[in-house]
């Protein structure tokens, strides 16, 4: 399992149509070119009389195909987004005068991204193999820490991402909170993985997998990856 920002998926339209549209465009220059050096007289005959597209038309559409598949690629790399977790302990989260650890998801990217997908993986202390999690939703998690004897809102509180949610791009550190969790709930859980996906204002799909868990038990340090 990698925690590292990932791509899964480019968007068809903006990316594999004009794909296919340049690969189309050198497929009819190399009919073209082959065309071009054989006998006049074998230009009457079929199929070389198929003429597709005049040598200057192929020649500018070629140009403006590839110009746009680079533009695309360039203009994909500027918006695309910057997942990051930040996490500290905190006062607030849970009870006013209590500390809690404190999760938090961040763009650091200048352009908004849209939620598209969250899901999440619990593995309890002494519980199975944390790099093999089983992915679940919310209230699935919700229900297995409530049979461990962790309460919602008093030893924990988790956030749901709902698809659509914006993940506003702000350059900056500010996070949104994904969850707070008491010190009961620390000792408790050796993991709580969240695996958010979201797309970009080119249609691209960006994915990162954070633990919240993460430092939590090294007391006075805030991890930020």
């Amino acid at each position: 399992m990698s925690f590292a920002q990932r791509r899964v998926r480019r968007s068809p339209w903006l990316f594999t149509a004009p794909l296919v549209l340049l690969l189309l465009l050198l497929l009819v220059l190399v009919w073209e070119s082959v065309r071009a050096n054989i006998g006049p007289g074998a230009r009457e005959d079929w199929p070389w009389r198929l003429q597709l597209l005049d040598t200057e038309v192929l020649g500018s559409l070629l140009a403006l195909a590839a110009g746009g598949v680079l533009a695309r690629a360039q203009y994909a790399r500027t918006v695309r987004p910057y997942l990051g977790w930040r996490s500290a302990w905190v006062k607030g989260p849970l009870r006013p005068d209590a500390e809690a650890w404190r999760a938090g998801i961040m763009n650091g990217g200048q352009h908004i991204a849209a939620v598209e997908s969250c899901d999440y993986a619990l593995v309890l202390a002494g519980g199975e193999d944390p790099s093999r999690p089983r992915w679940s939703d919310l209230s699935a998690v919700v229900a297995e820490l409530g049979g461990a004897g962790l309460a919602l809102t008093e030893d924990f509180r988790l956030v749901e991402f709902g698809r659509g949610f914006p993940l506003v791009g702000t350059g900056s550190y500010e996070t949104v909170l994904v969850g707070a969790f008491s010190g009961a709930f620390v000792e408790r859980v050796d993991a709580l993985y969240v695996r958010l996906r979201v797309t970009d204002v080119v249609g691209d799909t960006h994915e990162r997998i954070g633990d919240c868990m993460k430092g939590a038990r090294a007391a006075g340090r805030a991890p930020l990856d």
